[in-house]
């Protein structure tokens, strides 16, 4: 993991809000105020597009503001599951599909140590001109030296070839035709891809489907599925989705209102790789419920096992320390590797 995690050195994340600390200087709060909820409306709907969301330098600077941490946290944690099941790899070049202003990118300079080569893809220019101007201000060579590159992001994209190909908060944004073809550039290009969509039942669903389509380009499953079979979910019942805590700055209150601290990013992805993973042996699909002496885990398990429930109790010794720690998201039993 990146060093910059330590309690004695400011974290990725610490030093992005940072970044994003004067973007709405001189933007009227009323005018990025409607600018996030006009964002909001359209990450959120239903109806995909063939123009990009944001149009210009309000736009961009009331999604970086608003979004961008939580972009941030939730692909970080689907990198986080994917070092798990890869822990002795570390990409060395990372193209970022649809990147918008890099939350993407600074995820994967919290996760991976080590130069690399960095490419920003996407179809909107203020986007990424303002990611461009947050990475010269973060501390990362990395990010300082990454590439940002205007291209459509559509049935016509050509990715150059990446250890790590992330698509984040884009697919939705697509025609099914577009969706497809950005899913199998992807997989042909990475040898790891992870994609991340909102973690609603319509996100799930873009998930559940490019999941499959990465499987049938070759790739296995890296996270958060323990295998490489059928979604045991029943379409319509549930979805799979997990959550991200973020810390809430004083620019995000500005922008969006709200007392608490904190909120949380609900999201669904998936992680694929070419070359061999150790998968979690299950994965903790819920909250776990802890109730007086035991914990109850909702868990999704091997292959042919599916969605089962777990109730540790003090019998079980540490093992039930260890469930009273878990969180959603994470794998279980706990990795000893």
């Amino acid at each position: 993991m990146n060093a910059s995690a330590s309690a004695s050195v400011p974290t990725t994340a610490d030093t992005l809000r940072s970044a994003l600390g004067g973007l709405l200087d001189g933007i009227p709060s009323k005018q990025a105020t409607a600018a996030v909820d006009r964002l909001i409306a359209s990450y959120r709907g239903r109806t995909p597009t063939d123009a990009p969301i944001l149009r210009d330098r309000s736009d961009v600077a009331a999604y970086a503001a608003y979004r961008m941490p939580a972009t941030f946290e939730a692909v970080r944690s689907a990198l986080d599951a994917l070092a798990e099941a890869a822990p002795q790899w570390s990409p060395g070049s990372h193209v970022d599909v649809g990147g918008g202003t890099g939350a993407a990118t600074w995820a994967v300079d919290a996760t991976w140590d080590g130069p690399r080569d960095t490419a920003v893809l996407d179809w909107a220019e203020p986007a990424l001109a303002l990611g461009k101007e947050l990475a010269a201000a973060s501390g990362s060579q990395v990010l300082r030296t990454a590439e940002w590159r205007r291209a459509v992001i559509g049935s016509g994209l050509a990715l150059p070839e990446a250890d790590l190909v992330t698509v984040s908060y884009v697919l939705g944004e697509l025609t099914p035709e577009a969706r497809r073809a950005v899913v199998a550039e992807a997989a042909r290009a990475g040898q790891a891809v992870v994609l991340i969509e909102p973690g609603t039942p319509e996100g799930y669903l873009r998930i559940r489907e490019a999941r499959d389509q990465l499987i049938e380009a070759g790739l296995k499953v890296a996270a958060p599925c323990p295998h490489d079979g059928t979604c045991p979910i029943e379409v319509g019942q549930d979805w799979c989705h997990f959550s991200a805590r973020v810390s809430r700055s004083s620019l995000h209150r500005k922008v969006k209102g709200g007392s608490l601290p904190y909120e949380d990013e609900k999201f669904s992805y998936v992680a694929a790789t070419r070359f061999p993973v150790e998968p979690a042996p299950s994965r903790i699909t819920r909250k776990p419920q802890i109730r007086k002496g035991l914990v109850q885990l909702e868990l999704c398990g091997p292959e042919g096992q599916g969605l089962t429930r777990a109730t540790v109790t003090k019998r079980h010794g540490d093992l039930y320390k260890a469930a009273r720690d878990a969180d959603w998201g994470q794998e279980w039993p706990p990795a000893t590797r």
